[in-house]
């Protein structure tokens, strides 16, 4: 039986298909259409799942939208209503556009099924799950738990911001939901308006920035805008906020509250600013252990599961870990609302046709998440000369070793091997790499390769079998998505001065062996590296430790501000050539930057809307 699951038209669409159990194939339209974030329908990535397959649309038992779209339109109704008049100008632009797409939404789904296969019977095969459900789902059937809590945090789905269900085997049941307008996603998204950021994909450059800064705030937002129980739940204080029927998350009480209007983009980050991230980012930290501690006592099960937005926040993931109110956790690695697709899927897999479902020896069913397109070797080299690449082929040994001795020379690689990764994480897949004992190494990046922000940090890719030698965590963390700090006996002794330093002064100063990945409060964000789900990448960072001793490499994602991540073998020769990276390595084929025809050079600080 095959089920195609489809997230869509609000942000980061997606496309998943499974047969069984089994994941076929999962991709984010984003990254065929090279638009960040793209809510079209997708059309794209649809063709990949099936042509992955090997068949039509007309071989699919099931296609499952993730959301219910009549519930939503019933939400903004009413939160319009009861808002009234205020918010008469948001409703105004809205209304048409639910009215003439989103709305009748199965007519709209039925077109553009019908452009894969005529004939195809979407009276029958046709199917929604709600929101949280999907995201639920996304989270617990590929999890390694035979049972487990299950919370899912975000934005909004149709009413729900968060929602508490409990897995067993193959069935999951929503017990608990927060509802709209009382969201920790909403509240922290109005934080990353606030502070300068765009919202639904700055929130990560705000929890970047939180380091940097004191939770001065912290307790002014507990006060003022929330009203928090002991178990976590809330109600937020709507006179503050905009987001319920206007064109922005917060207003002049908002402002007037902590001091000034917000921050433009791109002007200059105050050292409030890194306040105001720090202060938000403790009262997520704050809310999200308050539930967990809550549902761990509520329930026994030893087993965590995380879905949706929020729970792309590894900061709070590692705290949750830490806390050890449960045994074990396990976040979908596609958190947000490209995961519900592949949510969805499942979820008509398990729940809608009741399948059984077994567990498989404490692993996941997510195959580290490669779960995009790959090339075959010859397609490769066919493409890339197409489009005027100069590049040597070598067989495995010879690219690993040149590879590794690029990384030990400080160069910066764009490596592309094997399947794109699934979610907003490079895992080796689709990434750029660096060598993490190197002080200029994140300057570097950030200003010459990636074209963003000086602060933010870079995660480290760590054998796993050597990660509990260099961070204090004592689980996996195969998808990026738990932060823990850099062990005592790897740090390095600060001067009185360096110790003084606030604010993005602190930004320079080496803290530990491993400089590139070791945020300013000796953090960083953890990829174990299995030699079982990507074998070349492990045999890498193997040859890496050889030559160094150090089993660890910079991981970033192979793109530029504001480009999704890279997805074809031209994907990755234009970043090349839009930036200062060094060499490429896709497949066994090794690009020398230097080596490139200069007219190919491409000027990729203004190719992408910023995010």
């Amino acid at each position: 039986m095959y089920i195609l699951g489809i997230s869509a038209l609000y942000h980061d669409s997606a496309a998943a298909l499974i047969s069984g159990e089994n994941i076929i194939a999962a991709a984010q339209e984003e990254r065929f259409t090279r638009k960040k974030q793209d809510s079209s329908f997708p059309v794209n990535a649809i063709q990949y799942c099936l042509e992955e397959a090997g068949i039509d649309l007309n071989c699919v038992d099931s296609v499952v939208f993730y959301d219910k779209p009549y519930l939503k339109f019933e939400r903004l109704l009413k939160t319009y209503i009861a808002f009234a008049p205020r918010g008469f100008g948001s409703f105004k632009k809205a209304i048409p556009i639910w009215l003439k797409e989103k709305l009748f939404q199965k007519n709209m789904l039925r077109m553009e099924l019908q452009k894969f296969a005529p004939d195809f019977d979407w009276k029958n095969k046709l199917q929604f799950a709600e929101h949280h459900l999907s995201h639920a789902a996304s989270a617990f059937f590929p999890s390694p738990f035979d049972d487990a809590v299950v919370l899912t945090m975000d934005g909004v789905g149709e009413w729900a911001t968060a929602s508490v269900a409990i897995g067993r085997g193959s069935k999951l049941e929503i017990t608990k939901e927060l509802h709209f307008p009382h969201s920790l996603g909403l509240l922290y998204s109005a934080f990353t308006y606030y502070t300068g950021f765009k919202v639904n994909s700055g929130e990560y450059k705000v929890m970047g920035l939180a380091p940097y800064g004191e939770p001065k705030y912290a307790s002014t937002i507990i006060e003022n805008l929330m009203d928090l129980k002991e178990d976590g739940s809330f109600r937020l204080d709507q006179s503050y906020f905009d987001y319920c029927t206007g064109l922005r998350m917060t207003n002049e009480k908002f402002a007037t509250l902590f001091g000034g209007p917000a921050r433009k983009s791109e002007e200059d980050l105050t050292q409030k600013h890194m306040d105001l991230a720090a202060s938000i980012q403790a009262v997520t930290e704050e809310v999200m252990l308050r539930i967990t501690r809550s549902l761990a006592e509520e329930t026994g099960i030893p087993n965590l599961c995380l879905a949706g937005g929020v729970a792309l926040n590894c900061v709070a993931n590692g705290k949750i870990l830490r806390d050890g109110a449960f045994k074990n956790i396990w976040v979908q690695p596609a958190a947000g609302d490209a995961g519900g697709a592949l949510g969805a899927a499942l979820a008509s897999h398990y729940i809608f046709h009741e399948k059984p479902r077994a567990t498989h020896e404490g692993k996941d069913t997510m195959q580290g998440s490669y779960l995009g397109p790959s090339y075959e070797q010859n397609e490769i080299e066919e493409r890339l000369s197409k489009v005027g690449a100069k590049f040597t082929t070598l067989n495995e040994d010879e690219l690993i070793e040149r590879t590794a001795e690029a990384l030990a020379d400080e160069k910066a690689i764009g490596w592309f091997q094997g399947r794109m990764e699934f979610g907003p994480r490079a895992l080796g897949g689709r990434s750029i790499l660096g060598d993490p004992r190197s002080s200029s190494m994140q300057k570097t990046l950030n200003l010459k390769v990636k074209y963003r922000e000086s602060f933010r940090p870079f995660a480290p890719s760590v054998l796993t079998e050597d990660f509990r030698d260099w961070f204090d965590i004592d689980s996996d963390s195969p998808y990026m998505l738990m932060v823990a700090d850099v062990k005592n006996e790897r740090r390095k002794q600060m001067s009185e001065e360096e110790e003084s330093l606030f604010g993005i002064d602190k930004l320079n100063v080496v803290r530990s062996e491993l400089p590139a990945i070791t945020h300013v409060d000796y953090s960083a964000r953890i990829q174990t590296v299995h030699k079982e789900t990507n074998p070349r990448y492990y045999d890498l960072i193997s040859a890496f430790k050889k030559k160094t001793g150090c089993p660890v490499v910079v991981n970033t994602s192979f793109n530029v501000r504001g480009e999704p991540i890279v997805c074809t073998p031209e994907d990755a020769f234009h970043c090349l050539m839009g930036t200062e990276i060094d060499v490429l390595v896709v497949g066994n084929s090794i690009l020398l930057s230097d080596e490139q025809d200069p007219s190919l050079r491409l000027d990729y600080k203004k190719q992408f809307e910023l995010d």
